[in-house]
């Protein structure tokens, strides 16, 4: 975003591309940022699988209903892209060095020091050696690591989203019909957990389950793959679309990837991305929220170094931005995990007006674009809290609301 507008831009990247990363599904609002970023054409030629919304499911299979995100409204791009992100954010590095950045892959910063005017960066390089660069300023991307919020001690953690993912790569997956082949799958369980089931590519679906750790935990020890196949018994509707697929990929783990931060700006710095808070990955929101805040970021540093105003003052509208976002996102998301949540949210007939609010808020638009739309999302939400206190809605079985029965696939 700088370097577009001329700014000399450094990046200090710790890995070297392509490599793995999770976080596959992307929103309909991170076309907002690919036009910022004059990425749109170079996506598109990728030949990512096409997403037009999401289809929800019951863990028995039951229920199962869509949400396409040109349904409500408001959504200027309801088209998006599933990705493999190898390949996705190599093409975003290589965007850099073409818009003019200095791009340095395997240099680890280790340090960052502030004074008056500047800031002095100490890096290590791939030979192992240390060196030392000044800046007028910093944005912080370097993710879950968070080399900012650890030196200022902005972490805040969210132990009602104390989860833990399980995942891998299957071939072999059966795909739903049109235009909704490329669309995400996400199916909960009695638990309330829920598996994902993202098509990346043309022969491959990302798997994986997301379970509460106080679940997790009662599980005897067993191996990540072990795990992974026992969750997938346990659920018949992905039991069923798997019976004929093989996994591809190992099994990875990660675990209590959610937490927010207590500020996203200071003298000379801003937090982006995962850098300054990340949510529980049930609705996607990871990577939209990375781009966005990137070209945002990017923006406010652009006009402070204009004005020669480089002080926290100056990305107050940025700070509070990000924290709005992030407690929008966060509200339905810890929702979700919630019983009398999923009685309403699992409902086959929906009100279309509460319900294209809700598609709304999931294709990334957290900003409700009229009164009557915010209305709607704030009656969602108000009648969450009513049916957990007066239970006026019938319990939807296979999402965590009606009363578990006895089963052989929890025993040990």
């Amino acid at each position: 975003m700088m370097a577009r507008s001329g700014r000399k831009v450094v990046l200090f990247e710790r890995d070297q591309f392509p490599r793995f990363h999770i976080g596959e599904s992307l929103l309909a609002s991170a076309n907002d940022a690919f036009d910022a970023l004059g990425l749109q054409e170079k996506i598109r030629a990728a030949n990512f699988p096409e997403k037009w919304g999401a289809t929800f499911g019951t863990g028995d299979g039951s229920v199962e209903m869509y949400a396409a995100f040109a349904a409500p409204g408001g959504v200027p791009q309801p088209q998006t892209w599933q990705v493999e992100r190898a390949k996705f954010d190599k093409i975003l590095l290589e965007h850099s060095v073409s818009c003019g950045v200095d791009v340095r892959q395997g240099h680890r910063v280790v340090e960052v020091a502030f004074d008056p005017d500047g800031v002095t960066v100490d890096v290590t390089e791939p030979s192992g050696d240390r060196r030392r660069v000044r800046a007028q300023a910093i944005i912080d991307c370097s993710g879950r690591w968070g080399l900012l919020a650890r030196k200022f001690s902005l972490r805040i953690d969210e132990p009602r989203l104390a989860n833990i993912g399980i995942f891998s790569h299957y071939a072999g997956v059966p795909r739903q019909a049109d235009k909704r082949k490329g669309d995400i799958r996400i199916i909960a369980r009695d638990d309330l957990g829920w598996f994902w089931l993202i098509p990346i590519n043309a022969d491959l679906m990302s798997v994986g389950v997301v379970l509460r750790r106080d679940v997790f935990d009662t599980w005897p020890r067993m191996s990540h793959e072990e795990a992974l196949d026992r969750a997938i018994a346990e659920t018949p509707a992905v039991a069923r679309l798997l019976k004929d697929a093989t996994r591809e990929w190992p099994v990875r783990v990660e675990k209590d990837f959610s937490y927010g931060s207590k500020g996203y700006a200071g003298d000379r710095w801003l937090l982006a991305g995962d850098a300054g808070s990340f949510l529980d990955p049930v609705f996607s929101t990871g990577v939209a929220v990375a781009l966005e805040s990137g070209v945002e970021a990017g923006r406010e540093l652009d006009a402070a170094l204009a004005a020669h105003d480089l002080r926290a003052a100056r990305f107050d509208r940025y700070n509070r931005r990000q924290r709005a976002r992030y407690l929008a996102f966060r509200r339905f998301v810890i929702g979700f995990y919630s019983r009398h949540f999923r009685d309403l949210f699992f409902q086959p007939d929906p009100p279309a007006p509460l319900f294209n609010a809700v598609v709304r808020l999931l294709a990334g638009y957290w900003q409700p674009p009229t009164l009557t739309s915010r209305v709607c999302l704030e009656a969602f939400y108000s009648l969450v809290w009513l049916h957990e206190r007066l239970h006026f809605v019938d319990a939807v079985p296979g999402v965590g609301t009606a009363p578990r029965q006895p089963a052989q696939a929890n025993q040990p």
